[in-house]
C-alpha cells in the first residue's frame, strides 16, 4: 500500500496538497496524532476496503505529540512500507504574509506571535525535512504549478526516478538571486532577446526566443558543458545523503534567457529519469 506523510510549515500548503491527493485517488486524513499512523495503515491494509494509497498529514496543530513524528516515520520505513514523505515548506516572510492575510492563529504561535511560532517548527522539523523524500518551497509557486508538482510526482508509478529530485528556479539578477539555491548560474553571457523588437514581449518558454538565445556557439558549449557538469555532480548529491536540489539560472530579467535554459535543464534531467520541477520566479513581473 502506497503511504504518503504530509508534514512541513504551517501555512505551507499542507491543506492544498492533500486536496489534490485527494484528486488522484488517495484517502486522506488530515491532522492525525503521529502515534496512531502505524495503527491506521494496519487497518487500512486488513480491511476490506481496498485502500491501496492513502495520505496523511501529521503536523504542529498536534502539539507535543508531534515530537513522535519523526520515529514513526523511522519505524515506517525500517518495516518495509512504502511510504514518500513530502515536507512543505516557505521562507518566513511568505508565511507571515499567508497567516496575516488570513487571519489564522499560528499553531505554536507564543502569545499569538507567528514569527515565534516559525522558529519552533523549523527547530523540531529540521531532522524530518533533511530525510524527506521530496521538499517543496512553495514560496513562489504558482497554485498550477504545486499541483502540476505533486500529481506529476505521485502519478508516475510507471516510471522509477533518480533518488534526487530537481527544482529549477529562473529568476531576474534585477530582483535578487533565490535564497534557497544550490547552485546559481548567470547566463547573462548570452545573446539577449530582449534587443529584438520582434522577441521583446515573448518569453523563454517560446521556440524562437529559445533558439535566438541558445543556438549560438557559445551557449551551445555552455549547455554541454552544463548537462555533463549536472549529471556528475546529482548522483554525487545524491550519495552523501540530499534529496532535492535547488538550481537558480539567472538573466537580467528573468524573462528570456533563464527561462529558456531552465526549460532545456528539465528536458534534459527529465530524459534521464529526474523529477524535474521548474519556477519561473519574475516571468510576469517585468
Amino acid at each position: 500500500m502506497k503511504t504518503v506523510i504530509i508534514t512541513g510549515m504551517s501555512g505551507a500548503g499542507k491543506t492544498s496538497a492533500i486536496h489534490i491527493l485527494e484528486d488522484i485517488s488517495y484517502y486522506c486524513i488530515d491532522n492525525i496524532p503521529p502515534m496512531l499512523i502505524s495503527s491506521f495503515i494496519s487497518l487500512c491494509e486488513n480491511s476490506n476496503f481496498h485502500m491501496n494509497k492513502i495520505a496523511l498529514v501529521a503536523d504542529a496543530r498536534s502539539g507535543e505529540l508531534v515530537t513522535h513524528l519523526y520515529t514513526e516515520i523511522e519505524k515506517l520505513k525500517r518495516g518495509g512500507n512504502e511510504c514518500t514523505v513530502l515536507f512543505l515548506d516557505a521562507n518566513d516572510e511568505t508565511l507571515i504574509k499567508r497567516y496575516k492575510e488570513t487571519r489564522r492563529k499560528h499553531p505554536q504561535g507564543d502569545g499569538g506571535r507567528i514569527d515565534a511560532g516559525i522558529r519552533f517548527e523549523r527547530n523540531l522539523f529540521s531532522e524530518i525535512k533533511k530525510s524527506a523524500d521530496l521538499v517543496i518551497d512553495t514560496s513562489n509557486m504558482l497554485t498550477r504549478e504545486f499541483r502540476e508538482k505533486i500529481v506529476s510526482y505521485f502519478e508516475s508509478h510507471e516510471r522509477e526516478y533518480e533518488s534526487i529530485s530537481v527544482n529549477v528556479v529562473s529568476f531576474g539578477f534585477k530582483r535578487g538571486i533565490p535564497l534557497d539555491c544550490d547552485l546559481v548560474f548567470d547566463v547573462r553571457f548570452m545573446p539577449n532577446p530582449f534587443y529584438d523588437e520582434d522577441l521583446r514581449t515573448k518569453t523563454g518558454k517560446e521556440e524562437a526566443v529559445a533558439n535566438y538565445a541558445l543556438s549560438c556557439e557559445s551557449s551551445q558549449k555552455f549547455l554541454q558543458k552544463l548537462d555533463d557538469m549536472l549529471l556528475h555532480l546529482l548522483p554525487l548529491y545524491s550519495e552523501e545523503g540530499k534529496n532535492s536540489l535547488v538550481i537558480g539560472i539567472g538573466c537580467t530579467g528573468g524573462k528570456h534567457r533563464s527561462v529558456a535554459v531552465a526549460e532545456y535543464i528539465k528536458n534534459t534531467l527529465s530524459q534521464k529519469n529526474y523529477f524535474v520541477s521548474v519556477n519561473h520566479r519574475d516571468l510576469g513581473n517585468e
